[in-house]
């Protein structure tokens, strides 16, 4: 038989490799055995698989180990071991070595790549077992017998959870383990058909406050922003109700990790070398990865885009601003919209009693990586350190977990990477001349005082167009022919009364809360409850700031999740606003209209309980990412159309009460589990 042309031999090398893969019937692989070729472990639960693989697309048939998903039909390949040293002369064979080292060698039995000398000292490692677990991870174990015969433990000698490629899976860390002496980054492959390490990296620069950098070869071009104890600030909607995020820092490691609530959801974080983003998937039951978000997400997500003691705002054009007290550095090129020179000051510190602060709000925090850090000290404290260091150019809380300041952060460096947001972050504390703080308050006070000159104004237009609109409607009706008795021509309008409740008909805490009407049937829920629901309205529970405050994810004792509404202390809502919200609501039944469950009163403290929507509010599907936008067919679009109609009809013609929405829009458009709205 004539042997195959050279040119053809890449292509029956890639076709080995990429026929049905035969799964060796266990997860395991010890010093007797091995896997080539076309073998595969498999993880004793199906979900991952390990073995030889050649890149789709790749026309030189080279071969890595690697590890992918076992159920998805397409291969997703989520680990490689020899990214940096193909196999070029087949087959590929993974073994374990004398001395505990996975090793693979090529068709000359020569060694093209092996795993850190596990066994520490280059000796014989006994029992050695290399096993593939249900969360992705190959773990490489050491254990013996002694010699009286007993069974020695079993220790975890490598595992390729510590040498990450692209990816990472849930439970794996990213970051810095001190003692080890290990780095965990993600790279990203050169392209899809390379795996080898391409141009972005994502990971932790250690100082200050534990932050995580995108690089593109040396430069940044992404910063997550400092963590806070409770977020990273540059990442505001990290969290959800279904991803667990954290970032552990102490003195032997320090490091970023995640989980997913529902362990039968696949999901996996990406850096893309395309796109030169990192991207999170999760696999839906259609079929197809969906990618829920991805970072950089916006312009000014690029890493210093407004330079020192700038910050950027997506919502307002230009991008750019200066903090207070500052200006730019160069008004021609600020005016074009580059910012990347900066801000100075207008006024120079005085090192001394001369100087002050002031506040600047829904900031993602400077960039800390040369920031120092005191765990142990009060914002006051802080500020007073502040005031005796000529170098110290802000501080802020080191740790708001919990809603409580922890610690604090020192800046004696410019300020970068700062930009705002429209919800709530965290507070910075500028530093500035005491004359440059003095003008900013007056400033403010001015604008205050005119916000409530037009407030009052404003009430008192309004009342008096609704008194001509009432005395012409009154005027209207009554000249109208219509029969005695008959009242069909009359706007039926409903009002709602607000009596002030005696001491013996305020809300208590009890099962049941009865209204003045008497078909008012709500429970009331104690503040125990709520506190346990939300574990204490932790960070990670926020799900979304109204105008009245923020709302949270809570889950009851029997499972039911709801969202609880915080009415904020600063609210302009009062007493008799929230028992007017509460009666209100209460009256209104509809399939299409979010359904009050409840509210509490303790104090000063008013929320309301309501059923809780699990796929948020219509604008993330609109104005998301483009695979978000995906999940939203014309069949999806037009039921949710018709339930919005469904909703409005109901609340202008068939409720007990007839109501005018006067804020329809798409972030109020809530959507439940089945995308109903």
């Amino acid at each position: 038989m004539r042997a195959p042309p050279l040119s053809l031999l890449p292509l029956l090398v890639a076709a080995a490799f990429l026929s049905p893969s035969p799964s060796i019937a266990t997860d395991k692989l010890d010093q007797t055995a091995s896997i080539a070729g076309n073998q595969t472990l498999e993880s004793a639960g199906g979900v991952f698989r390990l073995g030889f693989f050649v890149p789709p697309g790749s026309s030189d048939g080279r071969a890595y180990l690697g590890i992918w998903y076992a159920t998805i039909p397409e291969q997703t390949v989520v680990w490689v071991a020899n990214r940096l040293n193909p196999v070029v002369r087949p087959p590929g064979v993974l073994t374990l070595s004398a001395d505990g080292r996975l090793v693979i060698l090529d068709g000359r039995n020569a060694t093209v790549w092996s795993s850190d000398d596990a066994a520490g000292s280059g000796g014989v490692a006994t029992r050695a077992t290399a096993q593939l677990l249900d969360n992705g991870d190959l773990v490489v174990s050491h254990g013996g017998e002694s010699q009286s015969g007993s069974t020695a433990r079993t220790s975890v000698a490598w595992e390729s959870f510590d040498y990450p490629t692209d990816t990472l899976l849930p439970g794996m860390k990213l970051g810095v383990d001190g003692t080890s002496g290990i780095s965990r980054n993600i790279t990203s492959w050169r392209s899809a058909a390379d795996p080898s390490p391409g141009a972005y990296t994502f990971k932790l620069v250690s100082g200050g406050l534990p932050e995580f950098f995108l690089f593109r070869g040396m430069s940044k071009t992404y910063a997550s922003g400092p963590w806070n104890g409770a977020e990273l600030t540059g990442v505001p909607n990290l969290k959800s109700r279904d991803f667990i995020v954290q970032v552990i820092s102490n003195p032997d490691e320090t490091y970023y990790t995640y989980y997913v609530s529902d362990p039968s959801v696949l999901s996996r974080f990406v850096l893309n070398g395309t796109t030169g983003q990192v991207q999170r998937f999760s696999w839906h039951l259609g079929g197809g990865w969906s990618s829920f978000w991805h970072f950089p997400l916006d312009p000014c997500d690029s890493y210093a885009r407004c330079g020192a003691f700038g910050y950027c705002d997506v919502g307002q054009s230009p991008l750019c601003s200066c903090l207070p007290g500052f200006r730019p550095r160069s008004p021609q090129r600020w005016s074009v919209g580059d910012g990347s020179d900066g801000c100075v000051r207008t006024t120079n510190l005085s090192c001394g009693a001369g100087d002050g602060f002031w506040t600047v709000s829904r900031m993602k925090l400077p960039e800390a990586t040369s920031a120092t850090v005191h765990a142990g000290l009060t914002l006051d404290r802080c500020r007073q350190l502040c005031l005796g260091n000529c170098s110290c150019r802000a501080y802020a809380a080191a740790d708001i977990s919990g809603g409580i300041n922890r610690g604090c952060v020192i800046w004696a460096v410019d300020l970068i990477d700062m930009r705002q947001y429209s919800e709530v972050v965290q507070d910075v504390y500028i530093r500035l001349a005491q004359s440059e703080v003095d003008a900013l308050t007056a400033a403010a006070n001015r604008r205050s005082h005119v916000v409530v000159v037009i407030a009052v104004m404003a009430s008192i237009s309004g009342v008096l167009l609704l008194g001509a609109f009432a005395f012409g409607c009154l005027c209207f009706w009554r000249n109208r022919a219509a029969p005695a008795g008959s009242r069909d021509n009359e706007l039926p309008l409903q009002a709602i009364k607000l009596k002030r409740p005696r001491d013996d008909q305020r809300f208590s805490n009890e099962n049941k809360m009865s209204g003045e009407e008497d078909d008012l049937d709500l429970r009331l829920f104690d503040l125990a409850v709520i506190l346990a629901a939300t574990d204490n309205f932790a960070a990670d529970s926020k799900i979304g700031q109204g105008g009245f405050g923020p709302v949270y994810l809570g889950r009851l004792e029997d499972g039911q999740e709801v969202a609880v509404k915080r009415l904020s202390r600063k609210s302009a809502q009062g007493v008799e606003e929230f028992k007017n919200e509460v009666k209100l609501i209460a009256k209104l039944q509809h399939r299409n209209l979010v359904r009050l469950l409840g509210c509490c009163t303790d104090g000063d403290e008013r929320m309301l309980v309501y059923e809780f929507m699990h796929n948020n509010s219509l604008d993330t599907f609109i104005f998301g990412d483009e695979e978000k936008r995906k999940l939203l067919r014309w069949k999806t679009r037009f039921e949710i159309i018709a339930g919005i109609a469904r909703g409005l009809l109901y609340l202008h013609e068939d409720s007990r009460l007839r109501i005018i929405h006067r804020d329809m829009k798409a972030s109020n458009v809530l959507l439940d589990k089945n995308m109903i709205p």
